[in-house]
């Protein structure tokens, strides 16, 4: 294998994602991903139907797959590290022994995590640094410094690295989790706000109800609200409310101002309204949660 070349491709894939997601957000669509490009007039394409996925330009696996539902249980761990199943059972199956190179070789790949139906977040850098015959399973960090051929980091003493990627990882696991709250609270809104109805998804939020640092709350749809980034700050600074009864609430003193149409129309004529519910009941925002957020608005 010409190191240099597969080098340059995994690099190019990288900067190819960091465009992507510059546009569209940390969570892409499938549609975006087949979309594939071009290095020195070559093809690349970063996924196909397969978890573990090679490029016909390259000789070993540019990037892994984990899907919702899927066949293999991928997992992540506390410890700071994914789990990522072997394809099918065999130690020496050409996937298999592809991800295995990529560990001893020390080459970076890219992680496709599903969120929802055709959407996915992207971790890259990853690293394959261990493998469980037994588990049938490899072990897969997030780095934030790219280590390929023509890069070195022996300078970095061990332990660094591994500090390094742990923190990495765990950032990447965060990141995979809040994307996924959003996905599926922006799916039940109908991605909309539920205060204006503003439907550009890239000015949409999913609001905690109770906020994630409480024993209440989860990373539930019933624990969310879809709204824009504005509403979002206004909400959680408890210039806005929502009671149990799911009527918006304006703080009081919000109400007496005298400003321009921004505050009239973007704030004061939102109170006492209703907000708009998903279309699926078991979607609506839990009440009890509301009423708790509700009574430390009204205690402002």
């Amino acid at each position: 294998m010409n190191k240099n070349f597969d080098s340059a491709i995994r690099l190019a894939a990288f900067d190819w994602l960091k465009e992507q997601t510059n546009i569209h957000g940390d969570v892409l669509p499938r549609n975006i991903l087949a979309q594939d490009f071009y290095y020195n007039n070559q093809r690349v394409t970063l996924v196909g139907p397969q978890g573990i996925w090679k490029p016909k330009v390259i000789e070993l696996p540019i990037s892994i797959t984990t899907i919702i539902n899927g066949p293999y249980n991928d997992s992540d761990e506390d410890n700071g590290i994914f789990i990522y199943r072997y394809r099918g059972n065999d130690p020496n199956h050409y996937a298999n022994v592809g991800l295995r190179k990529l560990m001893v070789r020390k080459i970076p790949l890219i992680y496709f995590h599903q969120i929802e139906t055709n959407r996915y977040l992207v971790t890259w850098p990853v690293y394959l640094v261990g493998e469980n015959k037994n588990n049938l399973s490899f072990i897969v960090v997030a780095d934030n410094i790219v280590q390929t051929a023509d890069i070195d980091v022996n300078t970095i003493s061990e332990k660094q690295v591994e500090y390094r990627r742990s923190y990495s990882t765990i950032l990447a696991k965060q990141r995979i989790h809040q994307n996924s709250f959003r996905e599926r609270v922006l799916t039940a809104y109908d991605e909309q706000c539920t205060f204006c109805k503003l439907k550009h998804r890239e000015l949409l939020d999913a609001a905690h109800i109770i906020s994630d640092k409480e024993k209440e709350g989860q990373p539930i749809v019933a624990n969310g609200l879809s709204l824009c980034k504005i509403h979002h700050a206004a909400f959680d600074t408890n210039i806005l409310g929502v009671s149990p009864n799911y009527d918006i609430k304006v703080r009081n003193d919000i109400l007496e101002e005298v400003d321009g149409p921004m505050l009239k129309y973007g704030l004061q004529s939102l109170n006492e309204k209703k907000i708009i519910l998903p279309r699926n009941k078991t979607d609506w925002p839990d009440q009890d949660r509301l009423s708790t957020r509700y009574n430390k608005f009204l205690k402002l």
